[in-house]
């Protein structure tokens, strides 16, 4: 099953647009789980199991566990969701975005040692950054264009020309994916939540391609405004990734900290299909 067949699949079954990002910090771990050798396992995994019913996919954030020295910890909860809950996407969010022989070994860890169903990728350095993560033909490409990061307008809103038009360069980062670069209508792209107006404008270009947007929960992304810009006619089209709002929702209560993160995830499913 390719990546989009799995997502679709997905989005149908968990009646969900909910992507729940494991981005475990050591030092917001409940009390009991600090120090414990595979604690960033037994965290990752307790939220997966309390929330798996709940979402389209699931979205580890590679910094965490590389900064922790847990990369073998990440290959665990990989092939946990794989081995628990088949039907689930693992969505590496590693924001890889080199060239060449380089590129090539970055593709082939997180499709070969991680067997990510897809993966976060920076378009700076054009086509050829994307192009040996496209050899993977089942495997998803999800292309950064209007990050939810303020800074992001430093360069996603330069103006550039094309088909004699002036727009900005995350659109035309867009088109490019949409029109060229989607070999294998594997690709999706990153837009923020906190942009709900270039949400909508990239909707516009892609068509019924998937997004997933940052940004809701602690960055302060709106949800009724993210649905109605980026839904597609099925109400679908989107995984909309809550991290730190669903992981850390029960720190204080220790032992009992996923059962809360569940009643988060269960809140903000709930808010996201009220306006799909």
């Amino acid at each position: 099953m390719t990546f989009i067949e799995k997502l679709s699949a997905a989005w149908e079954k968990s009646n969900s647009l909910l992507c729940v990002g494991l981005d475990p910090d050591t030092k917001r771990f409940p009390e009991y789980l600090r120090g414990q050798p595979d604690s960033i396992f037994a965290f990752c995994k307790n939220i997966i199991d309390s929330t798996a019913d709940l979402v389209c996919a699931f979205k580890p954030q590679i910094a965490y566990f590389h900064a922790a020295r847990a990369e073998n910890q990440l290959e665990d909860i990989c092939s946990y969701i794989r081995e628990n809950y088949p039907d689930i996407p693992v969505i590496l969010d590693a924001k890889r975005g080199d060239i060449g022989a380089t590129a090539q070994q970055y593709a082939r860890e997180v499709f070969e040692r991680y067997n990510a169903d897809a993966v976060t990728l920076s378009p700076y350095m054009g086509f050829d950054s994307v192009e040996p993560y496209l050899e993977y033909t089942g495997k998803g490409a999800i292309v950064l264009a209007r990050t939810s990061n303020p800074g992001g307008s430093d360069l996603q809103f330069l103006k550039v020309s094309e088909s004699g038009k002036t727009i900005p360069l995350y659109q035309h980062v867009a088109h490019l994916v949409a029109e060229k670069w989607n070999t294998h209508g594997q690709c999706a792209l990153v837009v923020g939540a906190t942009f709900p107006h270039e949400i909508a404008e990239v909707r516009s270009i892609i068509g019924d391609m998937p997004l997933l947007i940052p940004g809701i929960g602690a960055q302060g992304g709106d949800i009724e405004a993210t649905v109605n810009a980026g839904r597609t006619a099925n109400g679908r089209g989107m995984m909309i990734n809550s991290s730190r709002a669903i992981l850390y929702a029960g720190i204080d209560q220790n032992e009992n900290y996923a059962s809360v993160s569940r009643q988060a995830a269960i809140k903000t499913r709930d808010e996201i299909n009220r306006f799909r």
